[in-house]
């Protein structure tokens, strides 16, 4: 109550502080928004906006900007490219962060206009800056806004600086003063897009015909994907590219789609009924900062069936592995990166390629630094939707994929395959593997609270056996196979692998769930019975 009666003081801005007396007098209201400050991590900033300081807003976004500019300022940090997607308030934020960071003496580069998030990091690499800002969130509902930090590799920032900004962003106020310094913010050209285009159309591996071009449906649900992926498509020769119209400008309410996330079918059902009308080989939608994709491909009955991330991620990898080694290029002994909640069908196949794997915890930050500690990176992948193809930038990339997707697609074509022969046939060579990711919500503080309770149960009786298979047991708290500690619970059996880990970003808890089986039917069967075990034990 003290920091809202604080707040009501303070505020100026007129939409905010009607929003304050709007919530006078209703407690409940006051404790969520109040009870604590937004938390900083590796992700940055994300939250529903709104008033407090458990919310999105130009105090929110100032503070932590004040924090990171001390930070810079405290390791030699002299600039930062920042960047924004479609969402409510992110050209706001975007311009607020480039003043600050002005105010106290460091340069700012902004894009003049919405901007993916993979080129947010390959311009941080490209222009040697010392840091990147991305105001997004990503894939959350239109309520949501985000505040992404990456260093000077273009890298999400580490567990390690993630702690130092979050202890400048506690000594600094909500209400600070300041002036921007114009002479140090630098609004950016179109070199930066025309120089990542040509950076990633490098990793082309694939002449695209007339005879091999797929035809394509693409939605870039309200977001900066559109002229990236329009452009990289038609500049490697695919011209049949139908947009939907209803979702290709962007709209910070993403009114066709309440959850722009690729990941579920709702949000591509405009373009999944644009595929009815126009029969494309693919459909395809990128997610509002364009570093995630999602694809629905044809079965055997022609009809569109949306595919997972970890299903793409072995079809592109199987795609790189065979065209390489087509071609006479080196890929031996290269490594691909993956999660450890992304399939393990990565495994069989590197190994039956001769290529190394490493796995890393969740996020692709981890892929990203992992980068640099190799002699030579293949590819990296992650089950929610997010590949990288090169080493152009050092987070997840929808527009290269999108290009690599329609690559493979004329590769096979090519081949008389369609994309989903081409699965079946992963799963004949390497077994029939099956995912499922299943989340459970716990909003407010009390939903903290039980998510807690339910880990630690787990952690003090973790189960024992699933479907008479004995199960080995890995908490990543205590920092196991040389990972850094993590709130990750892991099962493992023959056949079967269970996760469990709280959302990084979201209050939410995420289960993923892997099985191999015999076939198909088998496999699904078989996420079934891990399906009753969870319902079980949470």
């Amino acid at each position: 109550m003290t920091e809202f009666n604080r707040w009501l003081e303070k505020v100026k801005d007129k939409e905010l502080k009607d929003e304050l007396l709007s919530i006078c007098g209703n407690d409940k209201e006051i404790e969520d928004r109040f009870y604590k400050s937004l938390t900083f991590g590796t992700g940055g900033l994300r939250g529903e906006l709104g008033v407090g300081t458990n919310r999105m807003n130009v105090y929110t976004v100032g503070r932590a900007t004040f924090g990171l500019a001390d930070y810079l300022l405290q390791t030699g940090g002299y600039s930062a490219v920042i960047a924004y997607d479609s969402r409510n308030m992110s050209k706001e934020f975007a311009r607020l962060c480039a003043e600050i960071l002005s105010f106290k003496g460091i340069r700012s580069y902004l894009f003049p206009c919405l901007t993916p998030t993979p080129v947010l990091s390959f311009a941080v690499r490209y222009l040697k800056a010392s840091a990147g800002i991305v105001i997004t969130a990503s894939h959350n509902p239109k309520t949501y806004n985000g505040y992404k930090v990456y260093n000077e590799k273009g890298c999400q920032i580490t567990d390690e600086s993630a702690k130092i900004i979050t202890k400048k962003i506690e000594g600094c106020d909500y209400f600070n003063v300041f002036t921007p310094n114009e002479n140090l913010i630098t609004v950016l050209d179109e070199k930066i897009e025309r120089a990542f285009l040509d950076e990633i159309k490098k990793y082309s591996l694939t002449k695209i015909t007339k005879e091999n071009a797929p035809k394509i449906v693409y939605s870039p649900l309200h977001g900066t994907g559109r002229v990236y992926v329009q452009k990289v498509l038609k500049e490697i020769g695919v011209e049949d590219v139908y947009t939907v119209k209803e979702q290709e400008m962007p709209d910070g309410n993403f009114t066709t789609c309440p959850y722009p996330n690729p990941e579920e079918k709702e949000a591509l059902t405009l373009a999944l009924s644009c595929a009815d009308r126009y029969n494309p080989d693919l459909v395809m939608a990128t997610d509002p900062d364009a570093d995630r994709v999602g694809i629905a491909i044809k079965d055997e009955k022609s009809t569109y069936k949306l595919i997972n991330g970890n299903e793409t991620g072995s079809i592109l990898l199987y795609y790189l592995l065979l065209r390489k080694k087509e071609r006479g290029l080196s890929y031996k002994g290269s490594t691909v990166v993956k999660t450890i909640v992304t399939t393990d069908i990565v495994f069989d196949m590197a190994k039956d390629f001769g290529v190394e794997v490493k796995e890393v915890l969740t996020g692709f930050k981890y892929i990203g630094e992992a980068i640099d500690e190799l002699d030579e990176y293949l590819f990296g992948l992650e089950e929610s939707y997010g590949y990288l193809i090169g080493t152009h930038a050092r987070d997840k990339d929808a527009v290269s994929a999108c290009m690599l997707i329609a690559e493979a697609c004329a590769y096979f074509k090519d081949k008389g395959k369609t994309l989903f022969g081409v699965l079946q046939e992963i799963y004949q060579k390497y077994g029939y593997y099956q995912t499922e990711l299943k989340s459970l919500s716990f909003p407010g503080k009390d939903g903290m609270v039980k998510m807690q309770e339910i880990l630690a149960s787990i952690r003090k009786n973790p189960p024992r056996e699933i479907d008479g298979e004995l199960l080995t047991f890995d908490d990543f708290s205590k920092g196991l196979f040389g990972l850094p500690k993590s709130d990750v619970l892991r099962f493992k059996s023959q056949n079967y692998r269970i996760i469990v880990r709280p959302s990084g970003t979201e209050p939410k808890m995420k289960i993923y769930l892997q099985t191999k089986g015999k076939t198909i039917s088998h496999a699904q069967a078989q996420i079934s019975n891990m399906l009753k075990f969870i319902d079980a034990i949470i």
